[in-house]
Parts: structure tokens; sequence; C-alpha cells
């Protein structure tokens, strides 16, 4: 509980002393750490604590958020006393851990600078040796082998830099950097874009307080000077804190590329090579540091820290887009126009390529680099302009006085005062500031341990649940529950909100570290491969991630030998696949070339130069067309897009005593047929073009450009596939991958005429993924600007929950990924509604309700009053701002909850459990409980009931869902085990006045009401197979307008998106989401 004085703190203390006499200074001493050891350590956020200790005033600030250290610091030091160039070079050093001395005759600023340098690395953390200030005795711990960061006296200079090798000497005092002995330190350069993006930044920050404050009038308040400086420094610490995160991005920003998160494998060799010419130095030193290890077991463990958030801030549109896509990334014709030719990094990848493993490859002295070669775009990082960082709101707390002497008595008054202060303050929030009301509760909970009153310290602790469990102390509250004697313990548990925490905390394990909890560098493999490890190695190594894809590519490998896959043929085809890879990158098309495509077509493929009817050149292809790149004067001759082509057939032509394998290709309304003589070639273009022509029919089809994506995979796959192996039987092995192609062959692909014409579109949110994921629940929430987000953070968001507590989020004017999958607990999610505009609560099988903030994306707060599964939440509708939710569970427990305080309002048990979905009209609930539907008052009189046994004596059924249509005094529900929709009267719920059959259905997983009609979601027979269908039932009519194949798999959930658009969503077999229009 102890805080430890600040610098400033220290500072004033010592500023104090010196008015002292010599015989008062011990008890000046004596006294300001006695009073400091009773004051608490605030909690992460915005309170910071104010001590008064007459004639002093000491501010105890608390981390900008839990991971962050303490910033009691003048960030803006080390910028005083070195150019922006010498700081980007000492941050090298400290990124590389380079044996680093700093020296100065001013001893207060080594321990200042360092700690300076220190804190622009977070959230990376410095892992060695780390002694700011060194005395004369202790030098010769700088001869130490490993890396260190000392501090020395200037007058140590010229020993230190003789006695050892290796160091790098830091001169505060005049701003140089230089070696031990003369001897150059292996220093690399920053990587250049991120290097000039941070000076340009540098350089535009106001760096003098005088400077800044010159236009205002001078303040004869000695206060309102401190209040103006510690605003400014303030301002520009946050503005520092951000330019050196933006640097740390600019940096690793693409080592995310080349992770693979289900096997915790980096592929260090893959994300050198992609690293410029000039860059690799500094990335090869970078990668053997024990701070970089940790950064990457942080990413593979998907830690929402600084480095992640802004990440995901300052991420492109494209890299949005790249986000959902699972072909093969190739650049796009936009960024061919920008980018301008490079023979040395052509020769840079054509040299790397060929093999994964970097140790065994000598790489040759290349020139020094050439700047011109990345130029940044000043305008695109906005380094021109001054970097406008608002730093977030504090507030101040004022700590009680602290009497001396410190006897018991006035101890525990000090503390009765401290609570009655934070309970006061408590009863003048507003109710929605949870953020100063968890802190209060906190500093409260603190103080009752110190008090003795365990009981009231965890009630306190446990109200952080619904302020803020980003703060919740679990050790302290573990530690203090395991400390209570027995009458304590029972006392506790007779609150039923204590007994849930205490068996929370003892039964959930202590967290260690796991034990696949490292790091891997890709490998290539060394034995021979069954299909499990086949699998894994392709996975691991970022090729594919595709399950199903990669046992595709195993039976091309395996087609007429054993089903074992030697190291060798791995080697190959990581080889061909990469080199590939390397090529596409180094594709430059002509700009009259260019102008004929799409700003996001791709070059995926080009073969050699051939004779065609329409002259000579390479035949390239793009996810959208095929086009032939002339010779001589290149040019454009356009062959077809995929969507027109009507044939495609492999066939030979004369050619005096020769055969020539040619490729035609006939087109819609174009009379004359394509040929190409593709020679050695044309039976593995055949198969790629059948592939993308299915492909994209199968896009149109069905509305999903997902599988124009995996057809490119199974493109790339199968030209792999005959490179590697180089055999006669390569192009049938490749053929094993030729996917779409069969199912146009094997099966129809027509979609029927009224589910093509309804179908908007298709996303995928297991993109990425190795196998798809089930959706769980959907929820559309609207756009709504609010001075809180920024324009792109406004727009309307689709969340969909999938297993595990997994919630992804799109932009649902876009239906881009807005938010990469993010958890909430890891059961599976029941349900989702929108509260106040701000925020999203989500109901879990684990009995917790997750309320996420949109602003933030975050998840801080949680509801654990019911007792078991969450199943419904219902928000009253006709009010936009509404002041309670109500929430149901399993066991039949019903509760209210006041939005603002989230406090329980009224609760009622139902006397039947199993109690699946609730809705709210008129004033009463109506609760669907499997075995009946009833209707209830606000405090639970049961008041009507509708029951199953209505429907048929001889089958034992439950309701899976109802619907209620007020204007029409009607109730519609679905039940197990029937194909129907059964309608009840609402004047007389005694019988069933109507059934609607449902055709070709087998089960029925969900319904909603969408205007004047009801949506039914299952399974049902479409062209004699089981598909996920969904059925619009004319609510006035009584009769199903139309039948909708949605998907491969079962309809599990269905929301509404304005009541213009319907969005469906599947089970594990497809995972994907549909999007309908509504009539």
């Amino acid at each position: 509980m102890a805080s430890l004085p600040s610098t400033p703190a220290a500072c004033i203390l010592l500023t104090h002393l010196k008015f002292c006499k010599d015989f008062e200074v011990d008890n000046q001493i004596k006294e300001f750490a006695a009073k400091l050891s009773l004051i608490p350590n605030p909690p992460p956020g915005p309170l910071h604590l104010i001590f008064n200790m007459k004639p002093l005033q000491i501010v105890f600030p608390s981390r900008a958020d839990p991971e962050s250290p303490v910033i009691d610091l003048d960030l803006h030091l080390p910028f005083l006393c070195f150019r922006a160039e010498k700081v980007l070079q000492i941050l090298t050093c400290l990124l590389t851990e380079q044996r680093i001395v700093f020296f100065s005759s001013n001893w207060a600023l080594l321990t200042l600078v360092t700690e300076c340098f220190l804190a622009y690395l977070h959230p990376l953390q410095w892992q060695h040796t780390f002694v700011p200030v060194l005395s004369g005795q202790m030098l010769d711990f700088v001869m130490a082998p490993t890396s260190f960061l000392m501090g020395c006296h200037l007058h140590h200079f010229e020993e230190v830099s003789k006695e050892a090798d290796g160091l790098v000497l830091i001169n505060i005092d005049n701003g140089s950097i230089t070696h031990s002995n003369d001897n150059e330190t292996d220093v690399p350069d920053t990587p250049l874009l991120a290097a000039q993006t941070f000076i340009q930044r540098v350089q535009n920050l106001q760096l003098h307080h005088e400077l800044d404050v010159a236009h205002l009038g001078a303040s004869t308040d000695l206060n309102e000077g401190r209040t103006r400086r510690r605003v400014w420094q303030q301002r520009l610490n946050c503005q520092i804190q951000h330019i050196s995160l933006q640097l740390l991005v600019n940096i690793f920003r693409e080592v995310k590329n080349h992770l693979n998160y289900e096997h915790r494998v980096f592929n260090s060799e893959e994300f050198l090579k992609s690293r410029a010419p000039g860059d690799q130095q500094f990335y090869k030193q970078i990668l053997d540091t024990y701070m970089f290890h940790s950064f990457l077991k942080a990413r593979l463990s998907r830690k929402m820290d600084a480095f992640a958030q802004m990440d995901l801030s300052t991420q492109s549109r494209e890299d949005r887009i790249n986000g959902m896509l699972i072909s093969p990334r190739r650049p796009t014709i936009e960024k061919m126009a920008s980018r301008k030719a490079s023979p040395l990094q052509g020769v840079h990848r054509r040299m790397v390529v060929s093999m994964p493993n970097l140790q065994d490859l000598p790489i040759p002295e290349l020139p020094p680099r050439n700047a011109s070669l990345r130029k940044i775009d000043t305008t695109e990082c906005g380094s021109s302009m001054v970097l406008d960082v608002i730093p977030k709101s504090t507030y101040t707390f004022k700590i009680p006085e602290i009497h001396f002497p410190l006897m018991s008595q006035c101890i525990q008054a000090y503390y009765a005062d401290f609570v009655a202060l934070l309970s006061k303050a408590m009863g003048f929030l507003a109710p929605d500031n949870s953020v100063l009301l968890a802190r209060y509760f906190y500093l409260r909970g603190l103080v009752h341990l110190r008090q003795g009153q365990l009981l009231a310290a965890l009630l306190d602790f446990q109200n952080l649940y619904k302020t803020d469990i980003g703060i919740f102390p679990t050790d302290l509250v573990r530690r203090t529950v395991e400390s209570m004697s027995a009458p304590e313990r029972a006392q506790a548990e007779c609150t039923p909100e204590l007994r849930r925490l205490i068996s929370q905390l003892t039964d959930k394990p202590r967290e260690v570290t796991k034990a696949d909890d490292h790091v891997k560098n890709f490998e290539l493999p060394k034995k021979h491969m069954p299909l499990d490890d086949f699998v894994r190695r392709v996975q691991e190594s970022g090729i594919v991630k595709d399950a199903s894809t990669i046992h595709r590519l195993f039976e091309a490998f395996t087609v007429g030998h054993q089903k074992l896959i030697d190291p060798e043929t791995f080697k190959d085809f990581y080889t061909c696949w990469k080199e590939t890879e390397a090529e596409a990158q180094e594709v430059s098309l002509p700009p009259l070339v260019m102008e004929h495509l799409d700003k996001n077509e791709c070059v995926y493929k080009l073969s050699s130069s051939v004779k065609t009817n329409r002259g000579v050149g390479k035949i390239a292809m793009t996810q959208k067309r095929l086009f032939l790149l002339t010779e001589g004067q290149p040019g454009y001759v356009d062959i077809s897009t995929f969507r027109d082509i009507e044939e495609v057939r492999s066939t030979t032509v004369a050619f005096l005593l020769l055969r020539i394998p040619t490729l035609k290709i006939k087109v819609a309304a174009r009379k004359e047929v394509f040929e190409a003589n593709l020679k050695t070639e044309c039976d593995l273009w055949h198969l790629m073009v059948k592939e993308m022509w299915a492909g994209k029919k199968l896009a149109d089809d069905h509305k999903d450009p997902q599988y124009v994506q995996q057809a490119l995979t199974h493109v790339l796959l199968m030209d792999a596939v005959v490179s590697t192996l180089q055999s006669p039987g390569a192009v049938y092995a490749a053929s094993k991958l030729s996917y779409f192609d069969k199912l146009k062959n094997e099966m129809p692909m027509a979609v029927p005429k009224t589910t093509s014409e309804t179908l908007k579109h298709k996303i995928n949110p297991s993109a990425g993924e190795t196998l798809p994921q089930a959706v769980d629940v959907l929820l559309y929430t609207p756009g709504h600007l609010d001075p809180a987000e920024k324009v792109e953070d406004a727009h309307p968001k689709l969340w969909c929950a999938l297993s595990e507590g997994k919630v992804i989020v799109f932009d649902a004017s876009s239906w881009t990924i807005h938010q990469h999958c993010f958890k909430v607990g890891t059961s599976k999610l029941n349900c989702m509604v929108m509260v106040e505009q701000n925020q999203v609560w989500v109901g879990s099988e684990d009995s917790v309700i997750y309320i996420i903030n949109i602003h933030s994306m975050s998840c801080n707060k949680q509801l654990t009053d019911h007792r078991h599964g969450v199943t419904d939440l219902v928000v009253q509708d006709g009010k936009q701002t509404p002041s309670e939710v109500y929430s149901c569970s399993e066991d039949g427990t019903v509760l209210a909850w006041n939005v603002h305080t989230l406090r329980v309002t009224s609760r009622f048990q139902l006397p039947s459990g199993g109690l699946s979905s609730i809705k709210l009209y008129n004033g009463r609930f109506w609760c669907c409980t499997g075995q009946s539907i009833l209707v209830t008052t606000m405090n639970g009189f049961v008041c009507q009931e509708l029951k199953t046994k209505e429907l048929s004596k001889e089958i034992s059924t439950s309701f899976l869902g109802f619907q209620l249509l007020p204007e029409q005094e009607q109730l519609w529900a679905a039940c197990t085990g029937y194909a129907s929709i059964y309608i009840w009267s609402l004047k007389d719920t005694d019988w069933v006045c109507e059934r609607i059959p449902l055709q070709e259905c087998f089960e029925i997983k969900c319904m909603i009401r969408v205007k004047k009609q009801i949506w039914v979601g299952g399974t049902g027979l479409s062209q004699g197979k089981p598909k996920g269908k969904i059925y619009v039932i004319d609510a006035e009519k009584k009769k199903v307008e139309k039948e909708l194949v949605a998907h491969t798999d079962m309809v599990k959930t269905l929301c509404s998106a304005e009541d213009r658009y319907v969005l469906s969503g599947s089970g594990s077999e497809e995972g994907k989401i549909a999007i309908w229009k509504v009539e």
C-alpha cells in the first residue's frame, strides 16, 4: 500500500529541507516517510492523489492503464540534450540491446534522461541490468559481457572508454555518442521510413514552455503559473509518448503478417526477406534480443496493449480488407502505379527467395541504401503538422491530513476520515461516471483492508466488476480471502455477490505460464510427414491456413504414392511458392496497361511468351480477368473476364508435322475464340482458368467474393505443385486442387432464383482461421456520430459472436472488419443487445453479462448476479435512452438492471426453469420456458400460461421461440419436432388458431419479425440435400412468400438491420453471414 516518493515530491522535500535547521532535518524526513507509508497507491486511470503536508503539496500520479509505467518525468529532457537523430540512434542502441553507458557532470540528469529513454520504449521493456548512477567504486561493472544500461559521472569518461571494449558512450552534456577504444560498435540504422517520420514529428514539437505561453498574459498567481506549467508538460508528454509509440508501430507493424497464432510460430526468415536491403541489418540484430522475444509472445497471445491499439487505430482501409482475404497477397495495380522501379530491390528479392534458412545463405555486400527508394509521403503521415494529441482528462482526490504522533488512535482516525471522504465523493458522482467510481471503490477497499474490515473491503472490490474490471486486484483479493478466519469466511459467503466472488477466486487456478507460452521459429521439416503433420507444417509456413485446402494439397502430393510427404518435396514446394511470391512483387506493368485494370486488381500468374491469335505476348491472370501483355511495344489485349467465359478447352493444332497444345477460350458476345499455343503450360493453364471460372460463377451466384479468393489459392497451389513435381503426372496431381470446377461438374450450381434475387452479399467472419466457426449471435447497431468517436468509427456495425466468447465487429457500411477478434469470457455467447448507443451487452453461458464500450471496443464491466447461463436480454421499446435492461437465465431468473448504476432494481424467479427468451409487451413479460410460454407482471406474478400440450398429445415437444404481433393480437411460435409455425390469438391462448407448414423443413432454430413478415431460420431440403434455409412468411396472409437457400449448414441466428436487411449466421460447417434484402 505504501507509495515511494515521486521525483517531484522528493525534489520538493529537498527544497524544503534547505531551510530547516540541522536538528530538524531528521525529524522532517521521518515525518515525511511515516506519512507516506499510510498513503495508498492510486489505481491505474485518471485519478491522482494530492497529499497536503504543510507547506508541501504533493501529487501522486497514477498509471495511464494497468500496463503503463507511472510517468512522473519531463519526457522532453532528452530532446533538449540531443538532436532528434541522436535520440533515434540511442533508441536503436536500446532496441538492439547494446552495452550502453550514459555520462554527465549532473548526477540528477543521469537518472532523469535514462528513465525517459526507457519510457519511450513502452510497451517494450528493457530486460537487462539497469544502474542509472554508478559510483566510482563500481566502475568495474562496465566490464560485464552482457547487455546493460548504466550511468557514470563525466569525470570517469576517459577511464571507462579505455578500459572496456564494445561500449556505446553517450555524453548527455554535449549530446554526443561515441564508442569505447574508438572502435565502431555495430549499431545499425533505424528503418528509413520510421526514422524520417519520427524526426519530422519531433521537429514540430514545442519543447520550451516559455515560448508556448508567450501569447498569454503574465500571471501574478504562483499556483496558476504552476498549473499552466503542469498542463503544458502533460500535453507535451502525451505528444512524445504518441510519437515514440508510432515509431515502434512503424518499425514492427508488419511482424503480424509473419505470425501463426495457432501454432505460435514466427517465420523470421521470411520476415527478414520482406525488409528493404538497407534495413536488414537492423532487423537481424533485433530478432535476437530478449526484448523482441517478449514482444512476439505478446503478439501471439493477441495482447491488446498500447502497441496493438495504435496499430489497429492507424490501420489503413487496405489492411482491413486484406485481413478478410484468404488468398495470398499480391501488389495491387494502385501500388504498382505508386511505387518507383528499383533494380536494387529486384536483385535483393531474387537473391533471398530460394531458401527459408538465411543462415545457410551468404548475403553479399550491398551498396549503401538510397533514401529515394523509400521516400515517405509526408502528407500521408501528417508529420509536417504539429501533432495534436489531447491528453486524457485527469481528476484529483485530496487525502485527509495525517496528524502526529502516529499512534494507533490517530491512524485509525485518519483511515476513518479517508473512508468518509471517499464515500462523500462517491455520493456526489453521477451514476454513469463509472471510471471515477471504480477508482473510489478501489481506494476505499484498500483503506478498509488497513482497517481490518475484510468484508467491507471485499464488497468494494466486488463492485469493480460493474465499474471497471480492468483494475480488479485479483492477487490481493485472493490473499485476503485466504487470510479470512472461518467465521469471517462464513459471514462473507452469506452475501450472494461475495459467495460468487470467493468461489471464482478459489475455484480458478492461479495464472501460471502456459507450457506452450513460447515462440517457435519456422523450420523446414526433416522427417516424412503424415497428413496431420503436413497440415501443421503448411499452416506454420504461412502459405495456407484452411485445413480442407491443405487436405487437398496433401492428396495432390501423394497421388499414387504412400500417404507420406518427404522433406525434400516439402522443401521444393516451399521454395517454389516463395519464388513465385517474389516474382509477383517484381511484376511491373506499363501505364498504358494499368489504365485498363481496376486499382485493386493484382497479377497472380504470368505465362511464358506465347503465340496467340491476337498477337505474341504473355497471358496474365488477375482475380477478375485474363489479358495478353503483348511483346515488342508493351500493350494490353483483353481476353475475357471470368464472368464472361462460356467454354474453356485444351486441344492441339497442327503445325507442320507437330501437334501443338493449345488453349481455347470462348467468350460471351464475341464470335472469335481466343487461342493460345501454350505448349507444355497448356494443361496447367486449362486447369487454372476453369477453376477461376467456376470460382467466379460461385461468387456471383452466392454473392460471396470469398469463392474467388479461394479459387485463387487453388490456382497458385496448382502452379506450385506442378513446379515442385516436374513429372508427367504433375498436372494430374494438381487437378486434385481443382475443387470448384469439380463441384460445377458434379452438381448443379444454379442458386434458386428467389434466393439469388433476395441475397445481397456474404461475408466470412472465420476468414484466416484454420476451420470455420459457427455464428452464434448477430447484432446490428446503427451509425451514430458521437463526439467521442472518429468519423469512421461512427458507421453502422455488425457484431458477430463466434465460439468460446469471440466477438468480431464489421463496418456495416462496407462489410469490412472494423475490429478483429476479441474475447469476452471463454464460454458460448447467447445474446447481445445495444444499450444507450454506447454499449453492447452480451449474455454468456458462463452466467456473466459482459458490457462492451463501443467507443473503445473494450470490455471492462461485468454483471455477475445471475447464477446460470444468461439466455436473453431485452431493452424496452419506444424509448431512445432506456433506463432499464432486463435479463433472464436458464434457471428462470429475471433481473431488471438500472443502466446507469448497473444495480439490480428488481428480480423474480419463475416457477419452472428452462427459460430461453423473454419479450416485453404492454407492461407484461412473455417468457419462453420450453414447456410453456408464461405471461407475468413486472413483479413476476404469472397471469397467463400457454402450453405445448395443446399441439399434440402424442409427441413430446417444447417451445423453441416465439414472436408477438400486437396489431394482429397474435403470438407465433415454433416447437421442437414440428416443421410448422403455430399461431395463437392473444385473446384466447387455450387453443392454437392456425398452423403454417414449412415445406421440406427439418428443424427450426430461430425466428424474427421484420416489418409485416416473420423470418424463420433452420435446416431444410434443397435439390435433395440438407441446407440452411430461411422461410419468409407474410404475417397478414399467413403464407410462406419465399424459401431462401441460405447456407450449406443450418441457419443458427437472424437479426434485422433497420428493417431494410436481414442478416443470417450459419453453423460451423460453413461459418458465414448472409445479408438479405427485405421487401
